[in-house]
């Protein structure tokens, strides 16, 4: 006995013959042509002289500052991780840019390089124009801060694949070196003092720790920790050292220079270290203008100042490896730029079973 086939059920006439578009689907055009006219402003506040086209070209173009004889470019690219989760939770959007920006261009100073342009890439659920103009402001202003052209970059919708009003960053920045003035190819040399540079806080690494401590007490975010709610003082943006190592880099020969993020010590000092080197570096946690929020951390989340030190800056940004004779004018004309700075240790020959870092604290 054969089965009979059911009938194709044909759907209703309107909706049989009504058309689809691309914001049907998720992903709102005039929304983004919005959000471009919102940003050109700031956007246009960015522009040096070198670049030539306009925001909304297919690509960007720039010329390369006539300054730089022998010029090498320079290339790197990050985000700012979870960072991005508690300035959704705070409510707050217009200075998670900076930190995209600090995290490229710290990076790229740590050769010598002047930043010259930067590129961001934005996605998100469904666009809030609001909120990513407060984003890219954000993005726009670090670009002042680090003297570099915002030339473009991606807006993207991604229908279904975020939560509502979440989004995630990344950013690409380009510079430029001098070629005879490059900063670490040699690496730092046996003798070379390590002078540490004061972070402004957390700056944007290790966040994903610092939200398992907060997720464990609700109502952590507005503890008072010297008259500033913990909230706002996780969310201070990354501090920008292009302006202060670039006029190092005119005063002084410096051998190379670590950006203390994620990994924290343990990580990136001996990135800039030979084989046969060690840093010895004394830690004075109460030194450092943010050791009060970082020691909260370590009680709060009961950490141990090994992991302290191997996930986050524990107060120092920056850690340069330059001679002893020019270290304490180092000092002076860094205290002249309002960042504090420390000698923090030095770099000697290593025996073969040594790590390449000792740190003892104090």
């Amino acid at each position: 006995m054969s089965k009979k086939v059911p009938k194709e059920k044909k759907p209703p006439a309107n909706k049989r013959n009504s058309s689809l578009s691309y914001k049907d689907a998720g992903v709102d055009v005039e929304a983004g042509n919005e959000l471009v006219d919102r940003i050109k402003p700031f956007v246009k506040e960015t522009r040096r002289s070198e670049i030539i086209s306009g925001l909304g070209s297919f690509s960007a173009l720039s010329k390369l500052p006539k300054h730089i004889e022998n010029p090498i470019l320079v290339t790197c690219t990050d985000g700012v991780g979870t960072k991005i989760e508690l300035a959704r939770e705070m409510g707050k959007f217009d200075t998670i840019g900076i930190d995209l920006v600090a995290m490229c261009v710290n990076d790229l100073v740590t050769c010598g390089a002047e930043p010259l342009l930067f590129l961001d890439y934005y996605v998100t659920d469904s666009l809030n124009v609001e909120l990513a103009s407060k984003v890219i402001e954000g993005i726009a202003e670090g670009c002042k801060q680090a003297n570099c052209s915002l030339v473009g970059g991606e807006t993207a919708e991604h229908p279904n694949s975020f939560p509502e009003n979440s989004f995630d960053l990344a950013g690409f920045a380009l510079g430029v070196v001098d070629e005879s003035k490059m900063i670490g190819k040699e690496l730092a040399e046996n003798g070379d003092i390590l002078l540490g540079l004061a972070s402004n806080g957390v700056h944007s690494n290790g966040f994903s720790l610092i939200r398992k401590i907060i997720d464990q007490e609700p109502g952590l975010l507005v503890l008072e920790i010297n008259e500033q709610s913990l909230g706002s003082k996780l969310l201070t943006p990354t501090r920008i050292y292009v302006k202060e190592i670039l006029e190092l880099t005119k005063a002084f020969k410096i051998s190379a220079i670590s950006h203390i993020t994620g990994g924290g010590f343990y990580e990136n000092i001996p990135r800039i270290l030979k084989t046969d080197s060690i840093a010895r570096i004394s830690y004075k946690e109460k030194e450092w203008p943010a050791y009060e929020l970082f020691e909260w951390i370590k009680s709060k989340g009961n950490i141990t100042q090994k992991e302290m030190l191997s996930t986050f800056n524990c107060g120092i940004g920056m850690v340069l490896a330059l001679k002893e004779a020019d270290v304490a004018d180092a000092i002076k004309l860094l205290d002249s730029l309002d960042i504090d700075s420390k000698v923090i240790g030095k770099v000697e020959p290593k025996r073969t079973e040594e790590e390449p870092i000792e740190i003892k604290v104090n």
